[in-house]
């Protein structure tokens, strides 16, 4: 008999720890803050919670630019901290993910300091170091997402070191096998310490090409963002040299060794790449890569039931072997009730949504304050934070407005997160939405979404079945869940009216309760949804 991984069908709620709870009252959330708020999560029905980075790191991007991998950040607490987190989490049957950043490294690690000093140092070739061409510019047109050159002068060596990101976010040289057996033993340290899993930022860029051969240009036309935006010189190049290299594929399965040797463990690969439908299939094909891949292909700017069909269906054609994993926000992008939400940002909306995203087939990450229908904050320019958003500013605004802290307690000046002012603002409309207002409310989002997880754990269908799609349009989507003889009917209403959705088939619809979606009228082979709307009901 063999048993299902805890992690496929698993809903994961990405935890921001700087926005989460204040426990010591200095701004900045932190370990105990999450601690703290076991109890909400565990209530949520939430089965793992992903906690973004809380390293030793000088915070230039905010803990993605790790100085000790072995080391909590004094912000965010200590190791005796972040045990307590796993004893008490895996005491409510929440698993524990935990960001790890692989591909860079903050430029005050200390093997970058190392490595800064000579071109013979025992560091000397842990990270990407080249000459400049003759007339001392950079050795290729290579561009960093954050802005300008991927390269940056190093007056010590007299070379460029390459820095994807930041420039304060040196790249590590894969192709230095030793630079690969250290990353691993890092990854180790948080196994031996009980972690579940790994939520893997930018893993494609940890080799790049060792000809350092220029990326080709892109047509205008063919420009798009993902995770950056059409604007942004960087989507100017095809990334096929500096990133997703084909020696990627050869360290993962190295990882996914090491995984091995700690069963239960789970690697989610974050995917950003020319094709990422395409590279999350490879990254997860067999089994010894990746156990699951998402990539931002649901996190675009306009909500359409037609698009989500299109990515579905184009994921499920190449994925084969591996697994899908979800998700419709995160740290990274404008909340989604602001991007699909358009100016009304109906809370019916934000039910909807939530109840679509965990009746996707596959895994689902699902980023906090999704669960209170909170949408983006317009921070001014002089409270921003985000090193990105003050570079691209005005066009774009950074990712500040989707990180600021979470509103537990309408009544308290700052929401409850902290008895002091915050490292971002709290947003008035968030206070609005508090935990302390919804939780009471039968008909509040959080209230909607605890129904909707709390019945989904108890089916099979949405947690593990088949998916087939049955209808789509821009404002509305319809699709079919079957797991051993077992099918549901889905069906969503995206828009402010009501929708009369043809179905082309005639189905025998039975009513199931519990999952707190609407009733829905049938007739002939049609279906009549109201307005903002999830239906879900049982095929016979």
């Amino acid at each position: 008999m063999t048993t299902t991984p805890w992690w496929r069908g698993a809903v994961v709620y990405q935890v921001y720890p700087r926005s989460m709870m204040d426990a010591n009252n200095d701004g900045i959330g932190d370990i105990p803050g999450i601690i703290s708020k076991l109890d909400y999560l565990e209530s949520l029905g939430v089965d793992a919670i992903w906690v973004s980075p809380f390293f030793k790191s000088p915070m230039k991007d905010f803990g993605y630019d790790i100085s000790d991998y072995r080391a909590i950040d004094p912000i965010f607490g200590s190791l005796a901290d972040f045990d307590e987190l796993i004893e008490k989490a895996h005491a409510r049957g929440i698993k524990i993910i935990i960001d790890q950043v692989l591909s860079h490294t903050s430029d005050m690690h200390g093997w970058f300091q190392e490595s800064r000093e000579s071109r013979d140092n025992d560091k000397a070739d842990w990270y990407v170091w080249a000459d400049p061409k003759p007339d001392g510019t950079p050795p290729n047109n290579w561009l960093a997402i954050f802005g300008g050159s991927a390269w940056e002068w190093e007056p010590r060596r007299c070379q460029y070191y390459l820095h994807n990101f930041l420039k304060t976010q040196p790249d590590l040289n894969y192709h230095c096998a030793a630079v690969q057996q250290q990353i691993l033993d890092e990854v180790e340290f948080w196994l031996k310490r009980g972690v579940d899993g790994l939520r893997l930022d930018a893993i494609i860029f940890c080799f790049h090409d060792k000809l350092l051969r220029d990326n080709p240009a892109k047509p205008e036309a063919e420009r798009r963002g993902r995770g950056f935006r059409e604007d942004n010189p960087y989507a100017f190049q095809r990334h096929v040299y500096d990133c997703d290299r084909p020696e990627n594929l050869q360290f993962l399965e190295s990882l996914r060794a090491l995984m091995d040797r700690y069963p239960g463990t789970v690697t989610l690969g974050e995917i950003a790449s020319e094709d990422s439908l395409k590279t999350m299939a490879e990254y997860t094909a067999g089994n010894s890569r990746l156990h699951m891949a998402y990539s931002f292909e649901l996190l675009v700017d306009q909500l359409s039931g037609s698009y989500i069909r299109e990515t579905v269906e184009t994921l499920e054609q190449k994925l084969l072997e591996g697994w899908p994993c979800w998700s419709i926000g995160n740290h990274d992008v404008v909340r989604v009730m602001s991007r699909w939400g358009g100016k009304d940002q109906s809370p019916q909306l934000a039910k909807t949504l939530n109840a679509m995203l965990l009746s996707l087939r596959g895994s689902v990450c699902s980023y906090q304050g999704e669960e209170l229908g909170l949408t983006e904050v317009d921070i001014p320019f002089e409270q921003l934070q985000d090193p990105y958003g003050i570079t691209f500013w005005p066009r774009f605004k950074g990712r500040d407005g989707c990180r600021t802290p979470m509103p537990w307690n309408h009544a308290d000046q700052h929401a409850g997160f902290s008895q002091t002012s915050g490292w971002l603002p709290v947003a008035a409309e968030h206070k609005a939405a508090a935990v302390s207002l919804q939780d009471d409310n039968r008909d509040s989002v959080l209230n909607a979404y605890r129904t909707f997880m709390h019945w989904r754990k108890q089916q099979p269908a949405l947690r593990l079945g088949d998916i087939k799609f049955v209808a789509d349009a821009e404002d509305y989507l319809v699709f079919t869940r079957e797991y051993q003889g077992e099918k549901l009917l889905c069906a969503f209403n995206f828009s402010a009216q009501p929708v009369a959705i043809p179905l082309n088939t005639d189905y025998t619809l039975i009513a199931v309760d519990g999952h707190g979606c609407c009733t829905a009228n049938t007739s002939g082979q049609q279906l009549d949804i109201p307005a903002y709307s999830a239906f879900i009901a049982r095929v016979q």
